[in-house]
């Protein structure tokens, strides 16, 4: 697949991002190279991605567990400080080798370390290959409040390897899905289609669909790298998406969800405010939520969950003179940024789920 020029870096896919790869590292001649993995990754991952890198430098590994309770600024001290204690300096180089929460802790912590070291993303899941890795967004969560602390900075390559597809459970290619859909659903109506029938892909056919995802958040984000404009057109789904997955991350009663289980809800949601709002057809709003439905389990709201949500809502990074902010559909393919909701609507869009 052809590389992708964004905003600083290069994303590089399959043979040609290790050929790119190794050649960046050889020029560049890092005093020492720090991998971050998790320990799905480490185990699945790095016995393949280790042969493929090819260097004479010192290469230390640094794992945390897995999971998004690890995205915190505690987690940051501890790898900061083993930086420290491996004689890190600022010509080191790091390696992000994971999902999205190694690439947003990854980016966070090379963007702050010594005043910033440079750092490499090398995605192994589909939510990290189309969305986590691209954009130059890093940070940490703050308690349970999604990425609250962080910076905006570019890693120097991202490389993408497809084959790291075949490690994930169902679960994890889902949650990917669900930005997929979404970069259909805010910037390319004819991209949205692709996914209107799955079992008519294979693997070669998601190969292509990952490129264009990654083309469509690149093209947004080129547009507007700081996020002052359309690039909150990606915030599609995940005002309420964000609140939700915060909810459920922190009451025991929950099962936690992943990122897109949560975003796919939120999806489904804001869709019935466009609707209501006369943004969205009605049978638009009908596609969206069935083919949403026919690809993620509905999740069951108690009556005594909404308010805790809405709760959540008023630390959403978008806000603006406390007024929640949301990116809304204008018709598929298109989106409006900035839009208010009161909390009646929002109730309704959560019965209307419920439905």
């Amino acid at each position: 697949m052809k590389s992708i020029e964004a905003n600083g870096y290069t994303v590089f896919f399959n043979k040609n991002g290790y050929t790119s790869l190794n050649h960046y590292i050889t020029q560049k001649n890092y005093s020492t190279i720090f991998i971050i993995s998790d320990t799905n990754s480490n185990e699945k991952c790095l016995p393949k991605f280790l042969p493929l890198l090819e260097t004479d430098k010192s290469i230390e590994i640094i794992e945390i567990e897995s999971g998004e309770t690890e995205k915190n600024i505690a987690t940051c001290v501890e790898i900061w400080t083993i930086l420290t204690e491996l004689g890190a300096d600022r010509k080191s180089l790091l390696l992000n080798i994971g999902g999205g929460v190694i690439t947003d802790i990854g980016g966070f912590i090379a963007s702050t370390f010594k005043r910033g070291i440079d750092f490499i993303n090398i995605p192994t899941t589909l939510l990290a290959m189309v969305d986590a890795s691209i954009g130059g967004k890093n940070g940490v969560d703050l308690g349970n409040l999604k990425n609250q602390i962080g910076v905006i900075n570019v890693p120097k390559m991202v490389v993408i390897d497809t084959d790291f597809l075949t490690t994930l459970p169902q679960n994890e290619m889902r949650s990917g899905l669900a930005e997929m859909l979404k970069h259909g659903l805010i910037f390319d109506k004819n991209y949205w289609n692709e996914f209107k029938d799955l079992s008519q892909k294979d693997f070669a056919d998601f190969d292509q669909l990952i490129h264009r995802s990654v083309e469509i958040k690149n093209e947004i984000v080129l547009q507007d790298p700081t996020e002052n404009g359309i690039r909150k057109a990606l915030n599609f789904g995940h005002t309420l998406g964000h609140a939700i997955e915060s909810y459920f991350l922190e009451n025991e009663n929950k099962k936690t969800l992943l990122h897109g289980e949560a975003i796919a809800i939120g999806m489904i949601l804001e869709s019935f405010i466009s609707w209501k709002k006369q943004l969205l057809s009605e049978d638009e709003f009908n596609e969206i939520k069935s083919t949403l439905n026919s690809i993620f389990e509905i999740i069951h709201f108690e009556e005594n969950d909404l308010q805790p949500i809405l709760d959540l809502l008023i630390h959403d990074k978008k806000n603006e003179n406390g007024e929640i902010q949301f990116a809304l559909l204008d018709g598929i393919g298109k989106t409006r940024f900035n839009q208010k909701s009161d909390n009646e609507l929002i109730t309704q869009a959560f019965e209307n789920y419920k439905s």
